[in-house]
């Protein structure tokens, strides 16, 4: 099943000084229609509790929400899809758990995990890291430019398609370069969360892609 994957991906992060529902308040009042809710310090109980919340915002604004890993929450709350960042996961069981409509985003580094990724049914792949992050830190070597060039070509030498979002230390000033590789879009967190403005930080994002 074919669904519709934005090209702005905004992800919430775990912040001392504005939580994960008053993020979502600030990008949805900025026209945001995508959200991955990425909380990596509450329990599930203490998550789906905010979900409850993050949904009912996301659903006033009409805006797509996903979540990070948890993808046993899906059925407790009014979410759409699961992104998962094990690149190790068991795709094909969280398939079959969560259910054809639900969205399956995936994290891979390398091409082959995104050929892995594509057979097992994923809607989309974010991949990277693009630069230095903070948000995900991680040994993997950084994609740059030539990174994201490459791997569209493979795919199109392979005969494989697939909305590919990049990620980890996307900024506004890689944007342009980025989609003109021929990438679907880009994930960003940081970037907007520690920004001074973090509306007007998405504001600028969205005016790039749309």
């Amino acid at each position: 099943m074919k669904k519709f994957i934005s090209k702005l991906h905004y992800l919430t992060q775990d912040l001392e000084n504005r939580s994960h529902l008053e993020q979502v308040e600030i990008a949805c009042e900025a026209g945001c229609k995508w959200i991955q809710y990425r909380c990596l310090s509450k329990s599930d109980k203490e998550m789906l509790a905010e979900l409850h919340e993050i949904a009912a915002v996301c659903d006033d604004w009409g805006t797509t929400l996903l979540v990070t890993n948890h993808w046993h929450l899906l059925p407790l709350a009014d979410i759409q899809g699961v992104h998962i960042e094990d690149m190790d996961a068991d795709l094909n069981s969280i398939r079959t758990n969560i259910g054809d409509d639900k969205i399956l985003g995936a994290s891979a580094t390398d091409y082959p995990q995104i050929v892995k990724h594509i057979k097992n049914g994923v809607d989309y792949i974010g991949c990277g890291p693009f630069a230095h992050t903070d948000t995900k830190p991680n040994n993997h070597q950084h994609w740059g430019i030539d990174g994201y060039q490459t791997v569209v070509k493979d795919l199109e030498k392979d005969q494989l398609s697939i909305p590919l979002i990049a990620a980890g230390g996307v900024n506004l000033a890689s944007v342009k370069d980025l989609m003109e590789t021929g990438i679907h879009g880009i994930a960003v967190s940081a970037a907007i969360n520690q920004s001074e403005n973090p509306s007007a930080a998405y504001k600028s994002f969205h005016q790039l892609l749309f």
